[in-house]
């Protein structure tokens, strides 16, 4: 766990200095910083797509899980608690940037193949090294998207602290079921949300990214499933 402790650490320290900068940079510069944050975002989510080997898993898992994430409302909910942070730690925002820095980001740290290998490898054999390279990476993004978003982005550390460190207490029952195959797939979804969460951030549309999540577990299920059903 110390490495995710460390992970989350950075982010909220990071955080705090991109709110130093966003309190002291021109307006003049937003836009910029806006698009090259979400040219990053897609460029990152575009590299990990190209992980997919079977598209039809990975065209399957984003139909469904958007689909069921919808119908569950899971965004609607998760903005819900991002309201409610907003009013107790920045009640004078009165835009919607806490909220789209907390999702944002909790969708960048955790859907990553890194995230997930990283805490099994520090669960399994004490090894911390793709955590710290994933902490560093996060806190340059985070120093980015802070000075954009502000305080909001720092909540995304608990994001991180609760998934990671769920994956780094069951890794060692985990990691019998997650093959090559299985990281590759959970890649490639995660990589189309981080485009989402990229042309959220591009104002190109609005799409509700966190609605998709459950597309990772249809990748499970898919995944554990496939040697019984070669069609797929």
């Amino acid at each position: 766990m110390i490495a995710t402790l460390i992970n989350a650490a950075v982010i909220i320290i990071c955080t705090l200095i991109g709110i130093f900068f966003k309190n002291r940079k021109s307006k003049k510069y937003e836009s910029i910083i806006f698009a090259a944050a979400g040219i990053i975002t897609i460029s990152i989510g575009v590299n990990m797509v190209s992980e997919v080997t079977e598209m039809l898993i990975f065209a399957l898992s984003l139909i469904l899980g958007g689909i069921v994430g919808t119908f569950l409302g899971i965004e609607d909910n998760i903005e819900k608690i991002g309201e409610s942070l907003k009013k107790r730690f920045s009640p004078n925002d009165n835009s919607s940037n806490f909220v789209t820095g907390f999702i944002s980001c909790s969708m960048l740290f955790c859907v990553g193949a890194m995230a997930i290998v990283g805490s099994f490898e520090a669960g399994t054999q004490g090894k911390y090294d793709i955590i710290f390279t994933k902490t560093v990476i996060d806190g340059f993004v985070t120093i980015m998207m802070a000075s954009i978003y502000g305080i909001g982005v720092g909540f995304s550390a608990f994001s991180v602290l609760i998934y990671q460190g769920l994956l780094t207490i069951g890794s060692s029952w985990l990691q019998v079921y997650v093959t090559d195959l299985m990281l590759s797939e959970i890649t490639a979804v995660g990589g189309a949300m981080l485009i989402m969460v990229g042309l959220n951030l591009l104002k190109v549309v609005k799409i509700k990214t966190i609605d998709f999540i459950p597309a990772l577990f249809f990748v499970i299920f898919f995944i554990l499933v496939l040697p019984y059903f070669s069609i797929l």
